[in-house]
C-alpha cells in the first residue's frame, strides 16, 4: 500500500509539471520571454510632394510608413532611428493612380471583328487569368495601384481569381474590385454573329431577360465573390428596363456593394439612374438633362475618352474617324457641363487590347485636352476614384492611416500633366515595385 501512495503522489506530480510546464511556455510571450519582432519602418523622401486635396505642392517631404500604412507625411519629418530610407532625390510623389474603368482580363484584337468570339473561342478561362496577371503587373508597374475591373469579359470569375491571388501576394498587381460577368440583356452583348445552332456558345456577359433572372444574376455574382456588379443599360439602343436594372441595384446596395453602367445614350442613361446605380460609364451620346440628373442621383461619371483621343487620328476609314472626332467634341461640352453642375468624375481608361493596359493615363491626359484642369484629372484619379470605389479612408491620398500606395515623377505633373505617362517610381503598401530614381539605405 504504501509503494501504491508513493506511485500515485509521483504520478500526481508528474502531472502537475507537465501543466506547469504548458503554462509557462504558454505564458512566456505574455511575460516578456518572446517578444513580436519590431515593426518595419520607412521613411519616404523626395524633393515635393502634391497634396492631391489642396493642390498645394509640400517642398522636402518625409512619409513615414509602419508596415503597409502611411504614420505620418509631412515637410522635413524627423526620420526614426533604424528606419529605412529611400531617397528618391528630385522627384515629385503622389497617391497611386487609380483607374475605375478597366478590363483586365480582356486581350482583345482590334483588327479583327471577330476578334472577341475568336478570344472566347480559343483561350480557356485559366489562360484569360494568366493574361489578367500580364496585364495586372504593367498596371502596376504604370503607376495604378488599385483598379476598378467592370466586368471579365467572358472569362467567367476569373477575375475574382486574380485578385484574390494578387492580394494573397502571388502575382504582382494594383489593389482590385471586381464586377465578375456583368448583367445584360439577351442578344444585346458580344459576341454578335454567332450561328444560331450553337446556342451554348460563351457569351462576354450573363445575359438576363426579365426581373427575376436579373435578379437571380445579382445574387450569384455577389454569392461568388463580385466587389460592384455592372449593367449595360444599352448597346446602341436601350436594352435593360428600369424594372430589371432595379433588382440588381437592390441587391446590390443590400450587400453594401455598388452598381455601374455602361450607358451611353440619354435613354438608357436616365433608366440607369431612375433604377438607382451609382456611375455612368461612358455617357458618350449624353446630353445637360443627363447630367442633370447625375448630380440630382449624386452618381458618379466615368468618361472612358482617352482611347478615343489617341486613336482618333490613326482610323483607318473615315467612319470611325467622323464617330470619334464627334464624340470627342461631345465630351469637351460635357466635360464643361459635369463642372458647372459639379457632377464628379472619376477616372477609367477602359483598356481591352494587350496594347492598351499600362497605358491607362492616356485618360488623365485625355480629360485635360477636353477641358479639365490638371488637377481635377488628377482627383478623378485619386480622390474621386477612392469615393466611388468606397475606399476613401484607404487610398486616394497620402495621408496617415491610408496604405502606403505612393508614386513619384520626375517633374511637376501640375506643369506637365505628360509626366503621369512617365512614372518613375512606384511603391504599393509601402513595398517598393519599381524604381528608376533612388537608392535605399
Amino acid at each position: 500500500m504504501a509503494v501504491a501512495t508513493v506511485r500515485g503522489v509521483a504520478s500526481k506530480l508528474a502531472i502537475c509539471l507537465i501543466h506547469l510546464s504548458f503554462s509557462l511556455y504558454f505564458l512566456r510571450p505574455l511575460a516578456g520571454g518572446q517578444q513580436n519582432p519590431p515593426s518595419k519602418i520607412t521613411a519616404l523622401r523626395a524633393a515635393r510632394m502634391l497634396d492631391v486635396k489642396s493642390g498645394n505642392v509640400v517642398h522636402d517631404p518625409v512619409i513615414l510608413i509602419e508596415d503597409e500604412k502611411i504614420t505620418g507625411a509631412g515637410a522635413s519629418l524627423k526620420i526614426p532611428a533604424g528606419a529605412q530610407v529611400v531617397d528618391v532625390g528630385d522627384a515629385t510623389l503622389l497617391p497611386g493612380l487609380i483607374d475605375c474603368h478597366t478590363h483586365l482580363m480582356a486581350r482583345i484584337s482590334d483588327d479583327d471583328p471577330q476578334g472577341y468570339g475568336l478570344a472566347l473561342l480559343t483561350k480557356s478561362e485559366a489562360f484569360r487569368a494568366l493574361e489578367g496577371a500580364a496585364d495586372a503587373r504593367v498596371t502596376l508597374i504604370a503607376g495604378f495601384t488599385a483598379v476598378r475591373d467592370v466586368e471579365s469579359e467572358g472569362s467567367g470569375y476569373a477575375d475574382v481569381a486574380l485578385r484574390d491571388a494578387i492580394n494573397q501576394g502571388l502575382v504582382e498587381g494594383p489593389r482590385m474590385q471586381v464586377a465578375t460577368r456583368g448583367i445584360a440583356a439577351v442578344g444585346r452583348y458580344f459576341p454578335f454573329g454567332i450561328s444560331p445552332d450553337l446556342p451554348d456558345f460563351p457569351t462576354g456577359a450573363q445575359m438576363i431577360s426579365g426581373p427575376e433572372e436579373a435578379r437571380r444574376a445579382a445574387r450569384e455574382q455577389i454569392g461568388h465573390g463580385a466587389n460592384l456588379l455592372k449593367v449595360y443599360a444599352d448597346w446602341g439602343v436601350p436594352t435593360l428596363t428600369v424594372d430589371e436594372i432595379r433588382p440588381i441595384v437592390e441587391e446590390a446596395h443590400k450587400a453594401r456593394i455598388k452598381v455601374a453602367a455602361h450607358a451611353d445614350s440619354p435613354d438608357g442613361i436616365r433608366n440607369a439612374l431612375t433604377a438607382g446605380v451609382d456611375s455612368i460609364e461612358h455617357g458618350h451620346q449624353a446630353d445637360r438633362s443627363s447630367f442633370e440628373l447625375m448630380k440630382e442621383k449624386n452618381a458618379f461619371w466615368v468618361p472612358t475618352i482617352g482611347h478615343y483621343f489617341y486613336a482618333v487620328d490613326t482610323a483607318r476609314t473615315p467612319q470611325p474617324h467622323k464617330y470619334m472626332q464627334q464624340t470627342l467634341e461631345r465630351t469637351r461640352q460635357n466635360i464643361a457641363t459635369a463642372r458647372e453642375l459639379g457632377v464628379r468624375v472619376a477616372n477609367g481608361f477602359d483598356p481591352s487590347s494587350a496594347e492598351a493596359h499600362g497605358k491607362n493615363a492616356h485618360e488623365i491626359i485625355a480629360m485635360t485636352k477636353l477641358g479639365m484642369s490638371s488637377l481635377e484629372a488628377i482627383r478623378a484619379a485619386t480622390t474621386n476614384a477612392a469615393e466611388l470605389m468606397g475606399w476613401s479612408e484607404k487610398v486616394g491620398s497620402i495621408e496617415p492611416g491610408k496604405y502606403a500606395d505612393v508614386i513619384a515623377v520626375s517633374g511637376d505633373p501640375m506643369a506637365d500633366i505628360g509626366e503621369l505617362e512617365r512614372v518613375k517610381f512606384v511603391m504599393k503598401g509601402g513595398a517598393v515595385v519599381k524604381n528608376e530614381l533612388g537608392a535605399a539605405h
